[in-house]
């Protein structure tokens, strides 16, 4: 094991954080300029215009953000989720 191969998790959840910042700060420049993208899905794209100013943002990212915080929250403390013998239940146990 080398030293920076406990970082590569933090290293890939930078990227993609630096990424989703990029588009979110990109976003309202994106839709004041291309008009059509209004006409984008409002889970994709949600633009709010008012007196000359833009916020734009994208629930869908958003969601996938607070998923991938949850994901890694859960990793990190070693959560086990199994389905419970002869049911349909999943059962969730905190190993640590």
């Amino acid at each position: 094991m080398s030293g920076m191969e406990p970082y590569r998790e933090f290293t890939a959840l930078g990227w993609v954080l630096i990424a989703l910042g990029f588009l979110f700060v990109a976003m309202p420049y994106v839709a004041r300029l291309v008009p059509s993208v209004e006409r984008l899905p409002w889970y994709i794209l949600w633009v709010y215009r008012r007196d000359g100013f833009y916020f734009a943002t994208s629930p869908l990212l958003i969601l996938l953000s607070l998923l991938s915080f949850a994901w890694s929250y859960l990793r990190r403390r070693r959560v086990a989720i199994y389905t419970v013998p002869g049911t349909n239940r999943l059962r969730w146990v905190i190993a640590g």
